[in-house]
């Protein structure tokens, strides 16, 4: 099992509609079977203005299907396509973490 953290580095005052997309975005990738995707803001982090999103998948594999938007429906792909519009000018940069989860 992986545990895959979306950090991202929001523009000052831009966290809020970025907050707003990924718990959007975390709707639908539920409603298409991707798992629950827990959403954090900084209460004290490395910098200001950052948002965080953590969810689980079993393989590397089925992260890369989940990325291509395997299981997502066409009208879903098409949501979310949509919801993700004009999100590079919400933020400064970001960055991908990649943990094993150990059992």
């Amino acid at each position: 099992m992986l545990l895959i953290r979306e950090i991202m580095y929001c523009k000052p005052g831009k966290v809020r509609p970025m907050v707003e997309k990924f718990l959007a975005m975390s709707k639908l990738n539920e409603s298409a079977g991707m798992g629950k995707m827990r959403v954090m803001t900084d209460f004290c982090a490395e910098r200001y203005w950052t948002i965080v999103s953590e969810f689980e998948v079993a393989s590397m594999q089925a992260f890369e299907e989940m990325m291509q938007g395997a299981g997502m429906s066409e009208a879903t792909a098409k949501e979310f396509e949509n919801l993700m519009k004009g999100y590079h000018d919400l933020v400064e940069f970001g960055r991908r973490e990649i943990y094993k989860i150990e059992s």
